[in-house]
């Protein structure tokens, strides 16, 4: 069925509360969902800690948080043009879950073919009374007993990155992961962070949905970093943890698509980041500082400081989906493709392909893939991978890499070098590296220190 049959066979969604109960050190929530007409879902959440305040207003306005951030799920489903909440949510907030709704299903509504807008999409109604807001979050303090911090941990390189500049801090540092994975545990123990104080929470889809989504109901991409971000900040609080320090760089912030504003890394944006910033300050008042410590850097500097860092590092991290249930490189994906470019100005193109498993600059298949990446395309693939800009110079400096060690140009480098693409980069790529985006939210002491280790010392 299409988009608006969906929509007038199935026209509401309902997100009528969740169950949180505490038992043997997890804090278990239970969300409850359903599709008038169709089914129920109730996907659960357990996170560690000591016990909670279950009564604790700012406990519920964070769980309830994470309710609206995990129904868009099960919303799209059939996309029901009326939501119905248990607990009503001002105007203002309203239009900040919408906002967030329809940017992080950019990439859903264009590879589905839907055409709708801002307004019509979505509505929120609610029958009940207000207890949400019942305690002001305006007039509520702040915690101030809060300490330490929690870095979500995904173990690709970027987190590895921010593992490694905050290495002198992390006394108090606990990592975060949802769900496990083995880089990710690997990751956090030889950055010096104990199994103890890796924080693994565990997150369960409903099977009703995956049943749907093979009987053809509409799927497609979701803003996890939104669940990453409510789902941790969640998790500092209940632990009495003061910061959560993501790991998105700028160059998440660029359109996937060329002629649209259609961003696969929507939720890794600096405007996802500025949005949550404003929510907690209005509407949770939890305490808790959620800011990305390598905002200010592209994916290129945060390659080149990952290659700096010693060699068990780079044995051990993984950033491809398509092969991450079994906790490897799948080897011909456009994920394993972005990490050979841009790993390439800073390692041999021979070690490249043996942490890969693959040569992927020699695979013939993979050359659509890079003239995506690299702009030749209009869209960029739907992955988290950077800039076209930083791909070109990449490129370049690869070339001249190999050619300078006498090495020979593997045949997607060859391809390369014959286009156009490559005259308008080549004289500018030797000089790249050293930019720094000023909108970021980090602590003065943190930009410092990144600034300082991620740029002025590449000088």
């Amino acid at each position: 069925m299409t988009f608006t049959e969906l929509r007038q066979q199935y026209p509401e969604f309902i997100f009528s509360g969740f169950t949180p109960v505490y038992e043997n050190g997890t804090l278990h929530i239970t969300y409850h969902f359903e599709i008038a007409g169709l089914c129920e879902f109730h996907p659960e959440w357990y996170i560690p800690c000591a016990a909670p305040d279950l009564h604790d207003p700012v406990l519920h306005r964070m769980m309830y948080s994470l309710g609206l951030t995990e129904l868009v799920s099960y919303w799209k489903i059939t996309c029901s043009p009326k939501v119905r909440i248990p607990e009503a949510i001002a105007a203002e907030q309203a239009e900040w879950w919408k906002r967030l709704y329809f940017g992080g299903l950019g990439e859903f509504f264009y590879r589905n073919g839907i055409e709708t807008d801002f307004d019509s999409f979505m509505q929120f109604t609610c029958d009940h009374g207000n207890p949400a807001l019942r305690n002001n979050p305006a007039q509520s303090a702040q915690r101030t007993d809060l300490s330490g911090f929690l870095i979500p941990v995904g173990g690709g390189k970027d987190s590895i990155v921010t593992l490694n500049l905050l290495k002198n801090q992390l006394g108090n540092a606990y990592a975060y992961q949802i769900n496990h994975r083995d880089s990710s545990e690997k990751a956090a123990l030889l950055a010096g962070i104990p199994k103890e104080r890796i924080l693994e929470v565990k997150r369960t889809l409903d099977p009703n949905m995956l049943r749907l989504n093979k009987e053809g109901f509409l799927n497609g991409h979701t803003p996890f970093s939104a669940i990453v971000a409510f789902s941790a900040a969640l998790t500092a609080y209940v632990n009495g943890l003061k910061m959560v320090i993501l790991s998105n760089e700028s160059s998440a912030s660029e359109s996937t698509v060329s002629e649209a504003e259609v961003n696969h890394q929507y939720s890794k944006s600096y405007q996802f980041e500025r949005d949550f910033y404003e929510y907690e300050q209005k509407y949770l008042r939890c305490g808790v500082q959620y800011f990305s410590l390598l905002r200010p850097l592209t994916e290129f500097q945060i390659a080149r400081y990952f290659a700096s860092l010693p060699t068990a590092y780079h044995e051990v991290f993984r950033s491809c989906n398509a092969g991450a249930k079994q906790d490897k490189w799948c080897g011909h994906c456009a994920k394993c493709l972005f990490v050979s470019v841009i790993l390439s100005p800073f390692l041999p193109l021979k070690e490249i392909a043996r942490l890969l498993g693959a040569p992927m600059f020699e695979m013939p298949e993979m050359e659509p893939v890079l003239q995506e990446l690299c702009g030749a395309l209009p869209n960029k693939p739907f992955e988290c991978v950077g800039s076209r800009k930083e791909v070109n110079i990449s490129l370049c400096l690869a070339i001249a890499r190999a050619e300078q060690s006498g090495e020979a140009l593997p045949l997607l480098l060859r391809k390369y070098q014959e286009s156009p693409l490559y005259a308008q980069y080549q004289a500018d790529a030797a000089g790249f590296g050293q930019e720094w985006d000023a909108q970021h939210n980090l602590p003065a002491e943190l930009a410092a220190l990144v600034k300082r280790e991620c740029v002025e010392a590449f000088r």
